[in-house]
């Protein structure tokens, strides 16, 4: 490209963005209307106690520690496994 059309080029890029931020406060001026928005109350930290046929100390417990089968291996998807192979 020769320095004219760079030119030409930044030029016309100057004047689109001046053309396009007047037609941007036309279509989206200020609106003289204020929203109003509804206030949350606040999250008290004083929660209740929780029903006691479900949360009590003879509950099963889903968390516990389940061993299924007698493996010792502690690697037992790792090479060098203990049935030689």
């Amino acid at each position: 490209m020769k320095s004219k059309d760079m030119a030409i080029i930044g030029v016309s890029i100057i004047l689109a963005a001046i053309i396009s931020i007047f037609v941007s406060k036309l279509i989206f001026g200020r609106s003289a209307s204020s929203q109003q928005v509804d206030l949350v109350p606040a999250i008290s930290a004083n929660w209740p106690q929780p029903d006691s046929r479900f949360f009590n100390s003879s509950s099963v417990d889903l968390t516990q520690f389940i061993s299924i089968g007698n493996n010792s291996n502690p690697n037992p998807f790792g090479t060098g496994n203990s049935n030689g192979q």
